[in-house]
C-alpha cells in the first residue's frame, strides 16, 4: 500500500470539494482547480477529509495512487495558500521589470527579452534583480519559473544569469587559473 496514497487529505473550512464521476474540482479563496482522476483510482469525501483509493492492485494503479493523492493535496494547498517561486538575477546591468501582462528582462543581449506572463500566474519585481512568481497551481508556477530561468541560466565561470533564490551555482576555475595550478 502506498504510504502517501493512504493518507487522508484534510479539507479546510473555506474549501469546497466537488466530485463528478472522474473530475474533482476544488474551490477556495484564491481560485478553483480541476483534476481528472485516472480510471484506476477512486476519490471520495468523508466528513472533512478526502480519501484516495485504488480500484485495482496492478502496477499502474499502485504508481498512480500516491501521485493522485499528492496532486489533490497540492490543489487544496494551492487554493488556500498559493505557491511562490523566487528568482534572482546576477550580473552587472542585468534587471527585470514586470508590466501588466509581460516581464521585460535586460540580460546583456542586444535587445530586451519580453516574457509573456501566462494566465493564472502573477509576477512581481520587488527590486530590479528579484522576480517573484506566484499562483495557485504548483506545477504551473514551477514551470513558469523554470522557463524564465532558461532564458539565461547561471553560467559556471562568473555566475551571471537567472537563478532560484538560494540555488548554489558551482563555479569553475578559469583558463588562466587552471594552467597556473597545473604547473
Amino acid at each position: 500500500m502506498s504510504r502517501i496514497g493512504k493518507k487522508p487529505i484534510d479539507i479546510p473550512n473555506q474549501v469546497k470539494v466537488n466530485i463528478d464521476k472522474d473530475l474533482i474540482s476544488i474551490e477556495g479563496p484564491k481560485g478553483c482547480l480541476q483534476y481528472r482522476v485516472p480510471n484506476y483510482i477512486s476519490v471520495e469525501v468523508k466528513g472533512n477529509q478526502i480519501l484516495v483509493k485504488r480500484n485495482k492492485d496492478d502496477k499502474i494503479a499502485r504508481s498512480l495512487h500516491g501521485l493522485t493523492r499528492a496532486l489533490i493535496f497540492n490543489m487544496v494547498k494551492g487554493v488556500t495558500e498559493g505557491y511562490t517561486k523566487e528568482l534572482e538575477i546576477v550580473g552587472l546591468g542585468f534587471r527585470a521589470q514586470a508590466d501588466k501582462n509581460k516581464l521585460v528582462l535586460n540580460l546583456g543581449f542586444s535587445h530586451p527579452v519580453e516574457f509573456a506572463i501566462p494566465e493564472g500566474i502573477q509576477i512581481q519585481t520587488p527590486t530590479q534583480t528579484k522576480i517573484v512568481v506566484t499562483g495557485i497551481d504548483k506545477q504551473h508556477v514551477g514551470d513558469t519559473a523554470a522557463r524564465i530561468r532558461a532564458i539565461y541560466p547561471p553560467e559556471p565561470y562568473k555566475g551571471k544569469g537567472i537563478r532560484y533564490v538560494g540555488e548554489l551555482v558551482r563555479k569553475k576555475v578559469g583558463k588562466a587559473a587552471a594552467t597556473t595550478a597545473a604547473k
